[in-house]
């Protein structure tokens, strides 16, 4: 079975080590949570192009892709109401303007949290000398675009993520660590700006949410859960000081 499916064969393995006696929920399962995990890597020997998934250049356009996916799905959360006075013949036409300066803004507060927190695993992981590569995770972005569509009151999905060779616990630790930490990095910069104004009024707004954001999710993944970078980051650290 694991071998059966091209994309990402090792979560199939993982899933029928949870359900070893429920072939048709296994197979189910298996099947969904690796469309959900569809990369470049799957996507690109179906278009006839026989490069390697791993330039460079394919992860500058997997940031392209996630940062407008990103804002699309997070847009509603830059809403500005449009001043009162304007003629109602504009209204549309401003209403549309302001949806574009919405999605813009979205890019600008969401974007740079999620990019830089993976390419935070990224950097690294190849300081300690391990190949590691960004992929855009193409079906969970699909999925979070249609739940928006659909206005779903909940969202959640993994954008990206940074596969990277074995590292030992403590390097393990330090590269999972590494994402989060550029959350509080940027959650004190956001901080800094907003508290010295260093920017125009206008962007107060992304300021305030990026900040938001940003602190949101350091605390999201430092929580010692499965999936989760501050599970890797304990584990690895329990590993390297108890050898367990």
């Amino acid at each position: 079975m694991c071998t059966l499916f091209l994309v990402n064969p090792d979560i199939a393995c993982i899933v029928q080590k949870i359900f070893p006696n429920h072939k048709l929920y296994k197979n189910t399962i298996a099947l969904f949570v690796m469309v959900l995990f569809t990369t470049r890597a799957e996507i690109l020997p179906l278009l006839g192009i026989s490069v390697s998934p791993d330039l460079f250049v394919f992860e500058l356009i997997d940031v392209v892709i996630m940062s407008l996916a990103l804002g699309y799905i997070f847009k509603d959360m830059f809403r500005i109401s449009a001043p009162q006075e304007q003629y109602d013949p504009l209204k549309e036409l401003q209403a549309g303007i302001l949806n574009q300066q919405n999605f813009k803004f979205a890019v600008m507060a969401v974007g740079p949290a999620v990019v830089l927190h993976e390419f935070g695993h990224k950097l690294t992981a190849m300081a300690f000398g391990i190949p590691a590569t960004f992929y855009a995770a193409y079906g969970m972005l699909l999925l979070g675009v249609v739940l928006r569509m659909i206005n779903f009151p909940f969202i959640f999905f993994i954008p990206g993520f940074v596969s990277h060779g074995p590292a030992p616990p403590l390097e393990s630790a330090i590269i999972a660590f590494a994402g989060p930490a550029v959350h509080g990095i940027l959650w004190l910069l956001c901080r800094f700006a907003l508290s010295k104004k260093l920017f125009d009024k206008k962007y107060t707004p992304v300021l305030i949410m990026a900040r938001y954001i940003n602190g949101f999710l350091f605390i999201l993944n430092m929580l010692p859960l499965p999936g989760v970078d501050g599970f890797q980051v304990y584990s690895g650290l329990w590993q390297y000081f108890f050898g367990a």
